[in-house]
This record gives C-alpha cells, sequence and structure tokens, in this order.
C-alpha cells in the first residue's frame, strides 16, 4: 500500500473514531429528569420531623399544626436539592403563618437558609426571607397581596438555579431576583410551622423537578 493510500485510511479511520464519539456524547433529550412527588399522600416517607410541633396525613392531605409547646417546627426532606422547580398546594386555616424552606439546613429548632413565606393576607406570601441572617431579601408589594386565597387552596411555585430565585402564587409571578450567598448553598426542602400557636396549614400534591 502506498504512503497515500495508508494516510487516507487513517484519516477515515480518526474521522469514524470522532464521529463515534460524538454521537455517543451528544446530549440526551430523553435524559432529562422527571418530576417526581415528594409526599405520597399516605405517610411521611421521605421526610424527618423537627421539633414538637404536629406533622400528621389526613384524607390525603400533609397537615401541619401547632402543638403544646406552641414553637417553631420544621419537616424537611431526607434529601438535599439544590437547582430544582417546586410546585405544590397550601390551604391556611385559622393563622396561616407558615412557609417553605429551600437550601436549607435544620439543627434542633434552628434553622440556616430561605423561606418563602407563607402567611396571612398582607404579610408577604411568597416572598423570601433569610432567617437567622439578612432578614428579608424581597418583599411583596401592595399591588400582589390580592393573590393569596386565605381559606382555599393556593398553589405556590419556587424555582431555585444557581444563584437564581423565582416565586410564583397561583400563577402570579412574585419574586425574581439573584444571591450569591444562595448560590453556594445547598440542602433540604422544609415546611414550616411559626412559634405562637394557633397555626394550621394543608398541603397538598408536592411536586418537584431537579434541574
Amino acid at each position: 500500500m502506498s504512503n497515500v493510500k495508508r494516510l487516507l485510511v487513517f484519516c477515515i479511520a480518526i474521522l469514524f473514531v470522532n464521529s463515534a464519539f460524538l454521537v455517543l456524547h451528544a446530549p440526551d433529550p430523553s435524559s432529562k429528569v422527571k418530576p417526581v412527588k415528594l409526599f405520597n399522600g399516605k405517610d411521611l416517607t421521605g421526610w424527618k420531623i423537627n421539633g414538637t410541633e404536629k406533622w400528621y396525613v389526613e384524607n390525603g392531605e400533609l397537615i401541619c399544626e401547632s402543638g403544646p409547646d406552641k414553637q417553631y417546627g420544621y419537616l424537611t426532606t431526607d434529601k438535599f436539592y439544590k437547582n430544582f422547580d417546586l410546585s405544590l398546594k397550601f390551604k391556611q386555616e385559622a393563622n396561616g403563618n407558615s412557609g417553605v424552606f429551600f437550601r436549607s439546613t435544620v439543627d434542633g429548632t434552628k434553622v440556616s437558609g430561605w423561606q418563602v413565606e407563607v402567611a396571612p393576607p398582607n404579610h408577604d406570601t411568597g416572598g423570601v426571607y433569610e432567617s437567622y441572617g439578612r432578614g428579608w431579601l424581597v418583599q411583596i408589594p401592595d399591588e400582589k397581596e390580592g393573590f393569596l386565597k386565605m381559606g382555599e387552596w393556593n398553589i405556590l411555585r419556587i424555582k431555585v438555579v444557581g444563584d437564581k430565585v423565582q416565586t410564583w402564587l397561583n400563577g402570579n409571578a412574585m419574586v425574581d431576583f439573584s444571591d450569591a450567598k444562595i448560590g453556594a448553598a445547598n440542602g433540604s426542602i422544609a415546611l414550616q410551622i411559626h412559634d405562637g400557636g394557633g397555626i394550621k396549614v394543608r398541603w397538598k400534591d408536592i411536586v418537584v423537578q431537579e434541574l
């Protein structure tokens, strides 16, 4: 075989290998992580109770309720979620002061992380608060306070990717901002009972998609 033919065969072989590599390592649209239910409607599998307040399942709904101690309580996912798109439904009964934490850790009943507020009317539901830190990062303007339906089922969506946080309440955009401290963190998703007593909130259809 001549040198020219050998060179031609070698080049064809290189092209074949490179083409095969590109095919094997090209992004696969079907590999996108599908949404999963965080609450199975039967029990608290996949969650951990922190504190002495009440967490229980009734008629397919997850209920948080103040106990005799009237202190803070948290229900945290066993798994950490860094980048995700979370949606859930909540219905407030009596005082609905609660919240959904993300990228958070809990020691006893002291939480480190960020809360998407779930509260009575005109108290910033959908806003973002940093516990034991900077306090309110984004509060809700008056013109958006009417999106909450007290005593009815509400849909809350939370999307966190890198340092960007977005929330929606009943389909209405509530906050959209970026924060370097949030971007560097990781942790659980958690539901909260505020201290003070008299709180009862129902939750259902808790679904998360990792991004």
